[in-house]
């Protein structure tokens, strides 16, 4: 058995000495504080995403209303297209030749047979000249045959008198008769020459007349191609050197409309039916027009049929290429009337519905993000557009959505 010594110096080796500090007491101090500003950073960086990130696209947006009354004439299809022009013509001269003088810009409203232009012209008067000078000598001769000829003509009559009297013989009235058929025929043939004469000066002034440029119809100018010194030619030739034409002409009045109707809905469309126009440039213009006439052939590659549409309207405002939007109308019943059903659809600002991939679409607010909808659009009704399927009443919908927005795009509505 130890003794009680023993003891106590085993006792006094098992206690802690807490005199000193542990040897790592720093170290462990110093993770602790590297942790909590660690711990800081993140929360503050996600403070930062929810208060200062991304909000979405702003837009601006407007709701999805009934459509009013029932009424007749609405609108039984809808098509896009482009404003053409009947008459539209390149203008160049008949012959190939150097501009001296381009008397037209851009813009420019021409009347028919105005100068548009001159080329140089120094060779067709020259030849001009000489075709004059051919004539001249030609009814030069044709005056001294005649000469001849009736001094040949009282010749043979002398003789005739003189054979009667048997002053001469008859051989010798004979070779004055035929002197006078000869020089007869020499001044036929020099009518024919003073003919030939005449034609080739005729000849000479149309070339010269085709050194000047001028306007076949009345019009506006919408392209001027070509500038003084260049060459012009009515043939390709010549590469890059060569014009062949000298300015574009449209007729204003012969501006129209044409569109591509889906052939499975053209038996909606009438010669003569009644349609309503929007230009692209100007939605809230709505122009009257009618059906010119159905082009009785189909693409089949697009599976469309071509129809003209004449403008009731002219405007300086309407110009060749501009896109259009078009609504044929239903004919307005003149028989007794009948219960009138509820318009289908909903009504929504025209600013809302876009043309993406050939299908018409609009975009809905839809817990802040834009959802896309492709829609079947119905009448025209002032500066809205009738929705006849995928949008419903009270559905709030995107005006103007910007080019570049994508269905589930963050938005948020602008102030």
């Amino acid at each position: 058995m130890a003794s009680e010594p023993d003891n106590k110096a085993l006792l006094h080796q098992l206690r802690i000495d807490r005199s000193e500090p542990p040897a790592n007491t720093g170290v462990s101090r110093r993770y602790w504080i590297m942790g909590a500003a660690l711990l800081l950073a993140i929360i503050g960086a996600g403070a930062w995403w929810v208060l200062a990130g991304p909000r979405g696209v702003p837009v601006h947006t407007a709701l999805a209303r009934a459509v009013p009354g029932g009424g007749t004439g609405g609108s039984v299809l809808d098509a896009t297209g482009y404003v053409t022009a009947r008459r539209e013509a390149t203008v160049s001269a008949q012959i190939t030749g150097t501009l001296t003088q381009v008397l037209i810009e851009e813009g420019d409203h021409v009347k028919e047979g105005q100068v548009l232009g001159t080329l140089d012209d120094t060779a067709q008067k020259a030849a001009l000249a000489q075709a004059q000078a051919q004539l001249h000598t030609a009814q030069s001769l044709l005056a001294q045959y005649q000469v001849q000829l009736a001094q040949s003509v009282r010749d043979a009559n002398r003789a005739e008198d003189l054979v009667k009297r048997n002053l001469v013989s008859a051989q010798a009235v004979e070779q004055a008769r035929a002197q006078v058929d000869g020089q007869s025929a020499q001044v036929e043939g020099q009518r024919k020459q003073i003919d030939l004469a005449t034609a080739n000066l005729r000849s000479a002034q149309v070339q010269l007349d085709y050194c000047t440029v001028r306007a076949p119809f009345t019009g506006v100018v919408i392209a001027k191609a070509a500038q003084v010194g260049e060459i012009i030619s009515p043939f390709s030739a010549g590469g890059g050197f060569t014009r062949t034409g000298i300015g574009t002409i449209v007729d204003m009045d012969s501006l129209e409309i044409e569109v591509d109707v889906n052939e499975a809905y053209i038996n909606r469309v009438q010669p003569g039916q009644p349609v309503q126009s929007v230009l692209n440039a100007y939605p809230d213009w709505q122009i009257p027009s009618h059906v010119i006439a159905i082009i009785p052939t189909a693409d089949r590659s697009k599976a469309t049929v071509k129809v003209r549409i004449g403008l009731d309207l002219k405007d300086p405002r309407i110009v060749p290429d501009m896109g259009v939007r078009v609504s044929f109308l239903e004919e307005r019943k003149t028989e007794a009337p009948v219960a009138v059903q509820a318009p289908r659809g909903a009504l929504v600002p025209t600013g809302a519905i876009r043309t993406q991939d050939g299908h018409d679409v609009v975009y809905l607010l839809h817990e802040k993000r834009a959802e896309q909808r492709t829609v079947a659009l119905g009448a025209t009704r002032g500066d809205s557009r009738q929705v006849l399927s995928g949008v419903s009443i009270g559905d709030t919908v995107i005006l103007d959505p910007p080019a570049d927005l994508k269905d589930g795009a963050a938005v948020t509505v602008a102030k």
